[in-house]
């Protein structure tokens, strides 16, 4: 089977703009179940270490520049954040991992929390993984990719803080995502490499997730 391409296209690309262009707000957040706001527009949900720049990507993406909080602490998210772009998409960043400044009994909360919204959301449509591309896949990134495919979850990957490394290193980061990708029965073959410093991928992601939306 042939990979999907990302997405170059005049109209792909303005349609990610005009979906992005839209006013977008933050909208809830559920530390639990029950605080789950109901399911009303598509969801994408980002995942990905605590460190990774999901928090900056998604304000890059809606070009506000404080629309989601960017920590210098990692793991300062603490439930699960509902974002909506205009009427038509949902973005959710979920909690990071990778870091244990917190105790055994909250972490294990967040996981039930988050393991409930994965298995149980049927607006949620995607999921996007995020890797550094310094570092590339850790074992944190492995077990989020299996349980997402436990939950029978599309997901695809994006590269953040591209700038960071050479072309080189890049490419190789993003080829070793994709094949990592390919083992999995629900992944979406794609990766998109983006820095949220530089703008760079920005365009491509925002049509990929304009196909999402309603």
């Amino acid at each position: 089977m042939t990979a999907p391409a990302v997405p170059t296209g005049a109209a792909e690309l303005e349609r990610g703009r005009r979906l992005f262009a839209a006013e977008s707000r933050f909208v809830a957040a559920a530390d639990r179940p029950a605080a789950l706001p109901p399911e009303r527009l598509p969801e994408v949900a980002f995942v990905g270490r605590s460190n990774v720049g999901k928090s900056s990507l998604l304000n890059a993406l809606t070009g506000r520049k404080a629309l989601a909080r960017v920590s210098r602490t990692p793991g300062r998210t603490r439930a699960i954040n509902f974002f909506a772009v205009g009427d038509r998409l949902m973005l959710v960043d979920l909690p990071g991992y990778g870091y244990a400044a917190v105790s055994q009994a909250e972490a294990r909360r967040w996981g039930q929390t988050v393991s409930f919204y994965l298995g149980r959301r049927g607006a949620l449509k995607r999921a996007l993984l995020l890797v550094d591309a310094r570092h590339g896949l850790k074992d944190g990134d492995r077990l989020a990719l299996d349980l997402l495919a436990h939950h029978a979850v599309s997901v695809m990957a994006v590269l953040t803080k591209a700038d960071k490394v050479d072309a080189a290193e890049c490419a190789a980061q993003t080829a070793a995502v994709g094949a990592a990708l390919v083992r999995h029965p629900s992944a979406f073959p794609l990766v998109v490499t983006t820095s949220a410093e530089t703008g760079d991928g920005i365009p491509a992601l925002r049509a990929l997730l304009a196909a999402l939306a309603s």
